[in-house]
């Protein structure tokens, strides 16, 4: 019988489907992994706003991933939103004595702007989860959040993704997403996201920029697709590279169900288009 690997998230869900838990499912199951979850909190939203958010108990989010690590051999786990400092607190002490590779997304704000982290968990994101990650995978308002560091040009680029090492990340996905024209490589037809590795060494990702407002959930897609990836036995760089290609390709082809941004299409390379 075929084996697939499985593939851990531990991340909020999304009634809208298109990002958190829902979007790291979808994105394992479209690249033959197995997804499984641990659900740290609800969210009330669709495509163009989040109306409210509840977070599971301590206590609770705990005994999901007890339950999940006893029952099933994890191949690679990620991240996602984790709400608060008692969530990071007792998640902290189960991840660092688990054996295999885990991706952080520090998520901290919604596309719609909705706070996603209450304030004095920052610190703790920054102080216990950071230092767990194989690979932390900011965006660019999540680097200036974790570092303190604005960053608009290249020299506070490799400035920031090293005090990101220097927190305990082994290595650092930056996220070109955000950087408008005029910042660290960016251009009107293509982007840049930056990887840099545990030796320091920063290598650019150069890709097409794809104008599409149905982007909800491109965090979640590529950190769990890059998690999917290290489960399938790829070395980083390349887990990294073929995310990127399977982010690129669902973007292209986004499409919208509902109001608001629309998901990406998790199903792209499957032929559904």
């Amino acid at each position: 019988m075929r084996e697939f690997p499985n593939i851990l998230s531990i991340a909020g869900s999304d009634s809208g489907g298109g990002a958190g838990i829902q979007a790291d499912l979808k994105t394992a199951t479209s690249l033959k992994g197995f997804g499984l979850s641990v659900i740290t909190a609800l969210t009330a939203q669709n495509g163009a706003e989040v109306k409210g958010v509840l977070p599971v108990p301590p206590d609770f989010v705990l005994l999901q991933l007890r339950a999940v690590s006893e029952g099933f051999r994890i191949h690679a786990a990620k991240t996602g939103m984790l709400c608060n400092a008692g969530i990071m607190l007792v998640l902290h002490e189960q991840l660092r004595k688990r054996d295999y590779p885990l991706v952080v997304d520090p998520v901290c704000v919604s596309q719609s702007g909705y706070k996603l982290i209450a304030e004095d968990a920052v610190a703790v994101l920054r102080e216990r989860i950071v230092p767990l990650a194989d690979l932390l995978t900011p965006n660019l308002p999540e680097a200036e959040e974790l570092t303190g560091i604005k960053i608009d040009s290249q020299s506070a680029l490799e400035q920031a993704v090293h005090k990101l090492l220097n927190l305990g990340a082994k290595a650092v996905f930056l996220k070109g997403g955000h950087f408008e024209a005029g910042k660290p490589g960016s251009a009107k037809t293509s982007l840049t996201d930056w990887l840099c590795l545990a030796d320091g060494s920063i290598i650019p990702l150069r890709h097409a920029r794809i104008d599409s407002n149905n982007n909800h959930g491109t965090g979640c897609t590529i950190s769990a697709a890059i998690a999917t990836f290290l489960g399938m036995g790829c070395a980083l760089e390349e887990a990294v590279r073929k995310a990127q290609e399977f982010l690129l390709l669902a973007l292209k082809n986004s499409f919208n169900p509902g109001i608001g941004a629309g998901p990406v299409n998790f199903m792209a390379g499957a032929g559904w288009r």
